[in-house]
């Protein structure tokens, strides 16, 4: 791709590696196509944000097509992943430490898949503490690490489909397409109480994003050595 091509406007499918922000592979990216092309500006942005411990597909923009960012963040997602059953977390992931444990003995694959059906369709949802989300010009990460505690108002999201894929406990896998705005971290949290139970997400890994998937997406490594071909 030419330096006008990238100006004009390109969409990226990217396969976020593990423990990277979604905006450390943005400042990547744009740093090696400035370099490439000795330019000192392009606009590169990301259309939907991964959590550091979640892989998978992110979706760049750049030049003109950021004008886009906002249709592509609006379409559907799917997420394939695995819930630990048994034990929660603060932030519902791996950032934090276990702080309780629960009892898993009553857990079988029948109330697995039949606990699945309470969250299909339009739901209430409350984020994580530790998200990305603003309140009073705030993330609530940040008040989160302080050890702040904050009222966080549910919101409605839309859960089309969710199955278990596979059961080995205390890890069950599983796959998820939703709307917009839903966290899947989250979906553990609530699915290890209507479980009786606790849950927290072990693995998280978006696969698609509307019509794209990350089967066509390349690595943050595999995007530069094409750029300098």
């Amino acid at each position: 791709m030419t330096e006008e091509d990238f100006k004009n406007g390109q969409v990226l499918l990217i396969d976020k590696p593990l423990t990277w922000t979604s905006f450390q592979v943005v400042n990547k990216l744009r740093w090696e196509i400035r370099q490439r092309f000795n330019i000192k500006k392009i606009k590169v942005g990301h259309a939907g944000t991964l959590d550091p411990l979640a892989t998978g597909l992110l979706i760049i923009c750049t030049g003109k097509q950021t004008k886009e960012i906002n249709v592509y963040q609006g379409q559907i997602k799917e997420y394939t992943g695995t819930f630990t059953l048994g034990a929660t977390t603060p932030s519902y992931d791996l950032e934090t430490e276990v702080d309780k444990t629960y009892p898993t003995e009553h857990i079988t694959k029948e109330l697995l898949n039949e606990t699945t059906k309470q969250f299909i369709g339009d739901i209430q949802q409350k984020p994580p503490i530790f998200s990305a989300i603003k309140k009073d010009g705030k993330r609530l990460y940040e008040l989160a690490r302080k050890g702040e505690t904050t009222e966080i108002k549910s919101r409605t999201v839309t859960i089309s489909e969710f199955e278990i894929t596979n059961v080995n406990l205390p890890e069950v896998e599983f796959r998820v397409v939703c709307s917009k705005g839903t966290y899947i971290r989250s979906l553990a949290y609530d699915f290890g109480l209507a479980l009786n139970s606790g849950a927290h997400l072990s693995v998280l890994r978006r696969t698609k994003i509307g019509k794209f998937s990350v089967n066509n997406a390349v690595s943050v490594d595999g995007f530069i050595n094409d750029l300098k071909k």
